[in-house]
């Protein structure tokens, strides 16, 4: 059984929901999985997972939440390699450069991703609820 670990910040909730359903998705997969918010979260910690999915909404002008999740992800990031990881986040404006940027910076990392970022708009509807299940399906 692989392990995964599903790490978010959410400001409104709308993460908070998605990274339930990715959450719920890697479950369904046969995955055994855990969920920290993002200060709860550490470098000790990546090595006792397969798999890791990163939540954060668009913050500011297109970037990631700076006080807790950046330091965090920062942190983290030297010792992602070899490891599934999945990127996944909500927004309210803009088109999703935030999302872009995060994922070239990993790519350049050398750190392959899953799946393309998801994004949705505000807080997940059916089809963005559906689309982080599958997500987490594809970490399992």
């Amino acid at each position: 059984m692989s392990k995964a670990a599903v790490v978010y910040w959410s400001g409104t909730g709308n993460t908070q929901a998605m990274a339930q359903a990715v959450a719920d998705g890697a479950e369904q997969a046969g995955a055994q999985v855990s969920l920290f918010e993002a200060a709860d979260f550490s470098n000790d910690l990546v090595g006792e997972y397969d798999a890791i999915a990163f939540g954060c909404p668009s913050m500011g002008c297109e970037e990631l939440e700076d006080s807790e999740f950046q330091p965090m992800f920062d942190s983290v990031k030297d010792s992602l390699s070899g490891k599934k990881i999945a990127l996944f986040g909500s927004y309210g404006w803009g088109d999703g450069e935030w999302m872009r940027t995060w994922q070239s910076d990993i790519e350049a990392a050398g750190i392959q991703l899953v799946a393309d970022g998801l994004i949705c708009n505000e807080a997940p509807d059916d089809e963005a609820v559906n689309n982080c299940v599958e997500l987490g399906k594809m970490l399992a």
